[in-house]
């Protein structure tokens, strides 16, 4: 740390840190620049979660046959950036065609608030009507040929890699 290595003493002194705690702070401050926490939940309030994403939400209308049904739309995250608050025993999975999309919903009240998209399995998609007011500043919304999955994605550009920190 060199000529640092006070300012880093005093600061684990400070907060009450050892290295590794401070340096998981600093890590995530580093990460999560630019990002607000989002709460949210389903209808219900037996599931509820955070989610570390941008204000200005970029979400997805997707029209495969399961998002028009239950009229999904989405933003998609890293799961590092999502924590389950409560309810991982009040969810429930659906599956079907490759089984790599996990569709979870609330047991009780039936809310998809998130789920495990096909085209991210190492992220979330994140229903932004599920979020709490207050945090999320714009939304614009980019429809996605669902109906087309596969031509879908080797079109898109960026959607693979929303799912990375």
């Amino acid at each position: 740390l060199g000529a640092q290595s006070g300012r880093w003493a005093a600061f684990l002194e400070r907060h009450g840190l050892n290295c590794e705690e401070a340096a998981r702070l600093l890590l995530d401050a580093y990460e999560y620049r630019g990002l607000v926490k989002h709460t949210g939940g389903c209808h219900c309030g037996a599931v509820r979660f955070e989610v570390w994403a941008s204000a200005d939400l970029h979400v997805f209308n997707c029209n495969c046959s399961i998002c028009t049904k239950k009229q999904n739309r989405h933003f998609i995250v890293p799961a590092s950036r999502f924590k389950l608050l409560k309810g991982a025993d009040n969810l429930t999975t659906y599956t079907f065609n490759t089984h790599r999309a996990q569709h979870t919903f609330c047991k009780t009240c039936g809310v998809q608030s998130f789920y495990t998209p096909r085209s991210n399995p190492d992220g979330y998609g994140i229903a932004p009507h599920c979020l709490d007011d207050g945090t999320v500043q714009t939304m614009v919304t980019e429809d996605i040929n669902g109906k087309e999955w596969e031509k879908a994605m080797k079109e898109h550009k960026t959607i693979r890699d929303m799912s990375k920190p």
